[in-house]
């Protein structure tokens, strides 16, 4: 029989594939796993950005902000280390783990270092920390070396996680920095195509602050208000590309505003008007405050999103849903993909498999007591 153009069914690209799974009850997964669901949507890439990013990694260093940090030049390596020594106790520092690998040419420089805010009088006085948290003066460090220090990124920055990421196809990129070797209880993982950013080592997914990290599908056609919304706040975004918005915006509605993950994803994708205005009142009430104080806040253009922390995973779809995103659970472990098939390439008989619906996050926190 031949088929008309209309009924022909191929696979739908879509750009970019993401993928991650958490275990609830604080499990620890070797790496190899997460690299075995990404490595199956190897087309939804094209060599310019892969990435992961893994949770619980660190148990033994848990109470340090783990700086993962790229560097294109030494002065870039040594001007971040006088500033580092400046302004922090230091517990470790080296070099992360990599080994050569013959898809990726001239790789940065990579370290990693344990750190802690310096707790002295004088320095928090003199830098005017005093009424500033810890997280608050991380953040703060962040951006300026981001900002300041030419050549100088800083990967991830949480507790007991980190992010791994450069110019490849994922495979590529975990072989290099040996991700096998790593467990964690939380996984994500990306494989870029970039449409309409620059395809370079510090622009693959994900990206981070603290300990939130975002692996993105889609577009952010509303990066240029975000931008700026978030500027007011002394966000500066360095990355050359619209993700990195959202990895921000989380931060200030959540950890700065006390929003809680659920209404934060409200307010990145809230429901269009004239749904709102069918609402019962006191969900009609709700959302039309979110709408209005957030507005700036609001992610416009197609998306399908992971972001995690070390608090639990969260999958969110744009509100009319325009990135694939799929979810499925078996006994503690929660997992979210681009394609069904990347969750049963690692979990072959899932409990539950379901399509979440545009704009409705998938929430899944870790258990309590779980570190």
């Amino acid at each position: 029989m031949k088929y008309k153009p209309t009924h022909i069914f191929e696979k739908d690209i879509s750009n970019c594939g993401l993928t991650g799974f958490i275990s609830t009850a604080g499990t620890l997964v070797e790496g190899s796993v997460i690299i075995k669901s990404i490595s199956l949507m190897h087309d939804r890439g094209n060599g310019l950005g892969g990435g992961f990013a893994a949770y619980g990694i660190y148990p033994e260093l848990k109470d340090f902000y783990a700086f993962h940090m790229m560097y294109e030049n030494s002065t870039a390596l040594q001007l971040t280390e006088e500033y580092l020594e400046q302004n922090f106790f230091i517990e470790l520092q080296e070099e992360i783990p990599t080994r050569r690998t013959q898809a990726i040419a001239n790789p940065p420089m990579f370290k990693r270092y344990f750190i802690q805010p310096l707790e002295t009088t004088e320095y928090r006085e003199a830098i005017d920390y005093q009424k500033m948290t810890d997280e608050d003066i991380i953040v703060s460090h962040v951006m300026r070396i981001n900002h300041g220090i030419e050549g100088a990124f800083v990967v991830s920055s949480g507790k007991n996680m980190g992010a791994f990421k450069g110019v490849g196809y994922p495979e590529e990129i975990a072989d290099f920095f040996r991700l096998e070797e790593y467990s964690g209880h939380i996984w994500t993982a990306h494989n870029r195509f970039p449409t309409n950013t620059p395809g370079w080592w510090g622009g693959a997914h994900p990206f981070t602050l603290l300990d939130w990290s975002i692996v993105h599908n889609g577009e952010i056609s509303s990066y240029g208000i975000n931008k700026r919304y978030l500027e007011m706040y002394g966000y500066l975004c360095t990355m050359l590309t619209d993700t990195e918005v959202v990895t921000y915006m989380l931060d200030l509605l959540i950890r700065k505003h006390g929003l809680s993950p659920e209404l934060a994803s409200l307010a990145l994708a809230s429901p269009f008007w004239d749904m709102i205005d069918s609402m019962p009142d006191d969900d009609r009430e709700l959302l039309t405050a979110i709408r209005q104080v957030y507005g700036s806040g609001l992610l416009n253009g197609p998306f399908a999103i992971l972001f995690a922390s070390n608090e639990g995973l969260i999958g969110l779809n744009d509100r009319v849903k325009l990135r694939p995103l799929i979810c499925a659970t078996k006994d503690d472990f929660v997992y979210m993909a681009s394609e069904e098939a990347a969750i049963r390439e690692i979990c072959s008989n899932p409990d539950r498999v379901w399509a979440p619906r545009g704009g409705d996050p998938v929430i899944a926190k870790l258990q309590p007591g779980v570190a």
